[in-house]
């Protein structure tokens, strides 16, 4: 994935995307990339960490999974750190 000044930033492709080193300018494009690349590799839960915080990148996270086609639901995480990461079950795609 390219980072808005050029610089590639290498990331597996696991279903669990921390966003810590993105900018929040960078997290609206991130994350329709990310499911697009999950789904294309058959990962159909996806575990997002963007901290506890003020809420900023939660906020964006939640509003780019919401206008997201691919998104079946997403919720916060249950357990130690519920607050800082949402986990988003996709749709399955089906083969044509």
């Amino acid at each position: 994935m390219e980072k808005d000044n050029g610089e590639s930033h290498e990331m597996p492709i696991d279903g669990t995307l921390d966003l810590h080193t993105f900018r929040p300018k960078e997290v609206k494009e991130l994350i329709p990339d990310y499911i697009d690349i999950c789904l294309e590799n058959g990962i159909y839960q996806l575990r997002i960490i963007h901290g506890k915080g003020k809420g900023v990148l939660r906020r964006i996270v939640h509003a780019a999974l919401e206008n997201h086609p691919e998104v079946e639901s997403f919720r916060h995480e249950s357990g130690g750190g519920s607050w800082g990461a949402t986990v988003v079950d996709l749709k399955r795609r089906t083969e044509k």
